[in-house]
């Protein structure tokens, strides 16, 4: 009695999948709903979808595992505790194996599931091969050293005028600041670090005061990779500041910073 396409409403999030997919893990709670012959008996919502009374978010992982019987979770995944919950509801047993092992590794530790990345910790042999293929194609200055982040942030301006193809003094930067552990970031930068605004800082504390002696992005970037740093996150904002009188050329204010982690 069920279309091959069907809508879901699972806690507000409306998901739109196959029906032999619902049914591909036998005995699961979503298999028991789709496979019952009295169609009626399954809540629906004011627009006719099936309404399932769960955590919409965290049901795309339970729907990717539906799909192809695989577990894939993004990096830094703060939610493991919960999903395994979600996973027990809807009676995926293998899905809750994966999930257990690591957990239990990760409370042995003494950790908080939700302060740390469970797939740092977790032994199992997909994250091996993969952190091992990974660690051939990197700088070997990432298999050593502290981990931890380093912020970039830069003030720059850039002028664009009437004519769409002008780029005149397109990102112009004046000085490149860094943020974070003092040790991390003279490990890094040494001695292109300008540290006269904050000279005796700790080695263990941090600090938002050092700035670079160059002013060229790629070659902060450059020096972050080559100690085993990637970007995690960014973010920029940009104001028009104000606009030339006789050639109506607008000039642009920004400041933009670059989150890097090892």
């Amino acid at each position: 009695p069920f279309p091959d396409i069907i809508e879901l409403n699972v806690g507000g999030q409306v998901y739109i999948t196959r029906h032999p997919t619902l049914v591909s893990v036998p005995g699961s709670l979503l298999w028991e709903m789709f496979t019952q012959k009295n169609i009626r008996s399954l809540a629906r919502d004011s627009k006719g979808r099936f309404f399932v009374d769960r955590d919409g978010f965290l049901f795309r992982y339970i729907l990717d595992y539906m799909r192809d019987q695989q577990l894939v979770l993004p990096d830094h995944f703060p939610e493991r505790s919960r999903l395994q919950r979600e996973a027990e509801y809807f009676m995926l047993p293998e899905l809750v194996k994966m999930l257990a092992p690591k957990l239990s590794k990760q409370n042995s530790l003494g950790d908080d599931p939700c302060q740390s990345d469970p797939e740092e910790l977790s032994p199992n042999a997909d994250a091996t091969r993969n952190l091992t293929s990974a660690s051939a194609m990197l700088p070997s200055a990432m298999a050593s050293g502290p981990g931890g982040f380093i912020t970039i942030g830069y003030r720059g301006s850039y002028t664009l005028g009437r004519d769409s193809q002008t780029d005149a003094k397109f990102r112009r930067v004046a000085r490149i600041m860094v943020c974070g552990k003092t040790s991390l970031a003279k490990e890094v930068f040494g001695d292109t670090l300008n540290e006269s605004r904050d000279p005796d800082r700790p080695p263990e504390r941090y600090t938002s005061r050092y700035y670079l002696k160059f002013t060229f992005l790629e070659q902060a970037f450059d020096k972050l990779a080559d100690a085993g740093f990637h970007m995690v996150a960014c973010n920029s904002t940009g104001t028009c500041a104000f606009a030339h009188d006789q050639t109506d050329d607008r000039i642009w204010t920004s400041y933009t910073e670059y989150v890097f982690y090892r």
